[in-house]
């Protein structure tokens, strides 16, 4: 009988053998011979394996082996709660931790605050995660370890996944020498939070320190250049990607394939793809979603076909560069194909797949299959939330808009600023000044009032909810405002009829030479048609075309009709319709058939109204416009044909409604309103503010009601309209003295607004309403339009 040598092993043998492992078993082998060669109670040794254990992702074998090891150092807790977090076993962790910290007298490191930081940044409960981050944070500083690079880093990726900016960019500034890594991680943190400017000037702070860059740093930057469609700064990028030898790092040629194609140059995207010898599909996915962005479906459609031909793996990147988020109009088909496929792949289980499908869906105003598809997601982010308040908010669903937003604080989510900026558009829209207020100090708590995209929409939001004041200041404290910034407080000033301020801000935007837009004019026109500055507004639509080089769009020339429209310049408005290079649109026709019945001319709103009916023949106010211009002029035989023309076509008006606000509840009053909890109330009180106003020389104003009817009764159909039953709750349900808002969906009729001047008089109160068109601020029965509207 022979029998075989048992050779002991030393330590190096099996250090070395762990190394080269590849599979689980092989481990499993190496882990039997560490045992019988005595090294089972070996730190170095177990703790090398437990790590490669982790790497192969056998996590449950390395926790047999670590909760049977008798004295673990604080090396292997450390290399055990990193391994749980890499396996996703996140709670783990920070289970590990809590045994480290009670249950041993060893002292946490750097490395252990690092790794257990970063695992808690992972929770998929936010709230807790949130919680417990900031507590770990406060560990780190006891500890004495709270600047600890390495710990810095962790700490401002925990801020920045919870989408606390803030605390992140607060964090980041108070580390003495922020190396590469952090740097790294502030800039991609910012930009998947939408803080772009941030991030900018991170890698400005970066240049101006000196600290070294990597691929990974040029490939961060210029995913926000792209986004902010900044060519220039983008070239000098490259430039500096030359000079510090990173330009043809695969990385950062996908970065300047992303910046040409997101800037429209995909001739240069296509070239510098064509550079890489090897594309992978990081490079792939940057051409599709190019291609996407520049409106070339059949091209993106075609380099994904490439890919799969080739059999790369697609991944969710891919298929979100193929969705046509940007211009989905058209592209139905092509969006639910995408869905289908994604679905079959099981990529539709990927966040950012999904919520660009919803976001799809919600610009193709197909908002119950983004809801449903929202619905089903099983583990929503802040940008499937984001996605869906944003769908509400763009298709004019304020109410869920709001509702979602609110339902999103219950669940503990915290907002990052393109959260903000969506519900603040939603309470801009539907005049929630109170919500407004609520959300602009949230936006304060969590540090997002330097964001100009926040800022922007605060003034957005005061300046349509009726404080311009506000709206202002907001304005006077942004240090870095972007054209759209300027652009809102000219438009606020425009809805408020203070068109000289409004003068203002736009020479002060072309004395700093802050880059001018369509919009820029369309609203400083806008300012000036409602108050009947008609010198200036020729003066700037001029200098629009000849010295600014800007080709006028049809806004800008209803713009220039509806100025000449309200100053009674009808026959220099037609004139001017006449001399247009480009066939003048409903906005134009629109503009003038609204000045013939402010200035009651009948022959040109056949005129006017004749060529609506030809160009948008489905709108209704056009013809409820020209049948009260024939009333107005007594014709009642053309005002029934009218009348008749839109109930044959079975054209449905858009029902009068009034919102007002009262303790934070909003109230919606409609015309002839009597379902209310308060309707005697609110009817007596309209009774007893007639008799005071008609005291004073009131009266009410009955010539666009039916004439068909006795002129009692007419009073009495104009004595309900919307805002008249909203003004009287308010005066119910408000204190004595105190101001009162209200905001109607059309424009305010005459009997109502010479209504609201006697009231402000007999009652002493502010009254701001806003209609279809503009605000109304009355008082002392005077109005801030001067009868100007």
């Amino acid at each position: 009988m022979s029998y075989r040598t048992f050779v002991k092993r030393d330590r190096n043998f099996f250090l070395n053998l762990i190394t080269t492992a590849v599979t689980h078993p092989h481990l499993r082998q190496t882990h039997a011979q560490i045992i019988l060669n005595g090294f089972k109670s070996d730190l170095s040794t177990i703790t090398k394996l437990i790590q490669k254990l982790s790497d192969l992702g056998s996590i449950s074998y390395a926790t047999q082996i670590c909760s049977s090891f008798p004295n673990p150092d604080l090396f292997l807790y450390n290399v055990i709660i990193r391994a749980y977090s890499r396996n996703n076993h996140h709670s783990n962790s920070l289970w590990v931790y809590r045994q480290l910290r009670h249950n041993t007298s060893l002292v946490p490191d750097s490395f252990t605050y690092a790794f257990v930081i970063s695992a808690a940044s992972k929770l998929n409960c936010h709230n807790l995660g949130d919680k417990l981050g900031l507590t770990l944070h406060g560990h780190a500083i006891v500890g004495g370890v709270g600047l600890d690079l390495f710990v810095g880093s962790a700490v401002v990726d925990m801020y920045l996944n919870f989408g606390n900016v803030g605390y992140a960019h607060k964090m980041f500034d108070e580390m003495p020498e922020p190396d590469t890594v952090l740097c790294n991680t502030m800039i991609s943190g910012s930009v998947k939070n939408g803080c772009f400017d941030e991030a900018v000037l991170v890698f400005k702070d970066m240049l101006s320190r000196g600290t070294r860059m990597d691929s990974t740093s040029f490939a961060a930057v210029l995913t926000v250049v792209a986004e902010l469609q900044e060519l220039k700064v983008g070239m000098a990028v490259e430039s500096l990607s030359v000079k510090v030898g990173f330009h043809g790092h695969v990385h950062a040629v996908t970065g300047f394939i992303s910046l040409y194609a997101k800037c429209g140059d995909m001739i240069t995207a296509r070239r510098l793809f064509e550079e890489i010898e090897f594309p992978d599909i990081i490079a792939y996915n940057a051409m599709i979603s190019g291609f996407t962005c520049n409106r070339e479906m059949a091209n993106a459609v075609d380099v994904f076909k490439q890919v799969m031909g080739l059999q790369h793996r697609v991944n969710s990147s891919t298929i979100v560069g193929l969705i046509p988020v940007f211009y989905p109009f058209g592209h139905l088909i092509l969006t639910g194909t995408i869905h289908s496929f994604s679905l079959k792949s099981n990529l539709i289980s990927k966040t950012s797949v999904a919520t660009a499908l919803i976001t799809s869906y919600s610009r193709l105003n197909e908002i119950d299959s983004a809801r449903k598809l929202f619905d089903e997601c099983p583990d929503k982010s802040l940008a499937a939330w984001n996605a869906m308040i944003s769908g509400y908010a763009q298709n004019g669903l304020t109410d869920n808009a709001i509702t979602l937003f609110q339902e999103m604080q219950k669940f503990k989510i915290a907002p990052n600023p393109t959260t903000i900026t969506s519900i603040l558009s939603a309470c801009a829209q539907l005049g929630a000044f109170s919500l407004g207020k609520r959300v602009h100090d949230l936006a304060s708590r969590e540090g997002f009032e330097s964001n100009v995209y926040v800022s922007t929409a605060l003034i957005d939001m005061y300046a349509k909810c009726g404080s311009i004041q506000e709206a202002r200041q907001v304005f006077d404290t942004i240090t870095e405002k972007n054209p759209v910034t300027w652009n809102a407080m000219i438009s606020g000033y425009g809805l408020h009829g203070l068109a000289h301020e409004a003068v203002k801000i736009f020479n002060k935007m072309v004395d700093l030479k802050v880059p001018l837009t369509g919009v820029t004019f369309v609203s400083v026109l806008y300012a000036c048609s409602h108050t009947g500055l008609v010198t200036e507004g020729e003066e700037i639509f001029n200098k629009m075309v000849q010295d600014h080089g800007f080709k006028p769009l049809p806004e800008h020339y209803a713009c220039m009709v509806d100025l000449y429209g309200r100053s009674g310049e009808l026959q220099k408005a037609l004139t001017f319709i006449n001399n247009m290079p480009v066939d003048p649109g409903p906005e134009t026709w629109g503009a003038l058939l609204s000045a013939c019945k402010t200035h009651k001319n009948t022959d040109l709103a056949r005129l006017a109204s004749a060529k609506l009916f030809e160009l948008d023949p489905e709108n209704v106010g056009y013809h409820v416009l020209l049948s009260n211009i024939h009333t107005a002029d007594k014709n009642y035989h053309e005002a029934a044909s009218v009348r008749q023309v839109v109930r044959n076509q079975k054209l449905v008006k858009t029902p009068g409604c009034t919102l007002i606000e009262v303790n934070k509840i909003p109230h919606v009053f409609t015309s002839g309103q009597r379902f209310h909890d308060q309707t005697d109330a609110i009817y007596a009180m309209l009774d007893r503010l007639m008799g005071k106003m008609k005291e004073a020389g009131f009266q009410t104003d009955t010539v666009t009601a039916l004439h068909d009817v006795e002129d009692e009764e007419k009073e009495l159909m104009v004595n309900v309209h919307s805002e008249k039953l909203a003004i009287a709750f308010g005066l119910l349900n408000t204190e004595t003295g105190s101001e009162i808002r209200i905001m109607k969906n059309l424009r305010v009729c005459i009997d109502c607004h010479e209504f609201t001047k006697f009231v402000s008089k007999v009652t002493e109160r502010v009254i701001v309403v806003r209609d279809a068109n503009r605000f109304h601020h009355f008082e002392d029965g005077k109005c801030s339009c001067g009868d100007y509207w």
